[in-house]
């Protein structure tokens, strides 16, 4: 069976973004796909913000990034760019993070002059930790999602493009990403790696 996990970004309990991410999630998973939606805010903030890769924490978030065929990366848009905590989970995870995955970034915000941050600031990081296709990312206005978090559906008619993306999320999904010619270097790195990494930077 294929794994999803939804990592969402937003430091809000009752995140617009979190709720883009669910809809999305409760559509695949009548398709067969097992979801798991995980809040970075649920991540311990210390350990996150102190790089411990030994927490367990940061430890089982990476467990799941690993055993996870494809990825929902879903963020709030703050000054033109995808937000910190997320920024701060990714940095934890090891360099090759997404070798062989399918990556579908959702993008929430106030203005439509906010959707370029996700191709611009967010893709590119995606990109460079070896992911093996990131879907076109899809904006949403958060104008057009509840304030207090709730569940939206997809068969709303503003949200035809968000359907679009999920299922070209879907059929990326399905292809087979075992291939050897779509292997990305250095699969064996570590959370121990990636701190010793940032260690020598700093």
């Amino acid at each position: 069976m294929k794994r999803v996990l939804i990592a969402s970004g937003s430091p809000s309990k009752t995140s617009k973004t979190a709720a883009l991410a669910d809809a999305v999630a409760n559509e695949i998973r009548l398709d067969g796909i097992e979801t798991e939606h995980l809040r970075m805010s649920e991540l311990d903030p210390q350990a996150l913000l102190s790089a411990d890769f030994s927490h367990p924490s940061l430890v089982e978030f990476a467990a799941k990034v690993k055993n996870a065929h494809g990825i929902i990366v879903a963020t709030p848009i703050y000054k033109a760019s995808f937000s910190g905590l997320l920024k701060a989970a990714l940095d934890i995870l090891p360099q090759y993070a997404f070798v062989g995955k399918v990556i579908l970034p959702l993008g929430t915000g106030g203005s439509l002059a906010h959707m370029l941050a996700l191709d611009y600031a967010l893709r590119p990081v995606l990109q460079s930790m070896g992911a093996r296709h990131i879907v076109q990312s899809h904006f949403v206005l958060d104008t057009l999602l509840s304030a207090d978090g709730s569940q939206i559906s997809l068969e709303d008619s503003n949200f035809a493009g968000l359907r679009r993306a999920r299922d070209h999320f879907m059929h990326s999904l399905t292809e087979n990403l075992d291939q050897p010619g779509l292997r990305y270097p250095r699969t064996d790195l570590s959370l121990a790696d990636t701190n010793s990494q940032l260690a020598a930077r700093n």
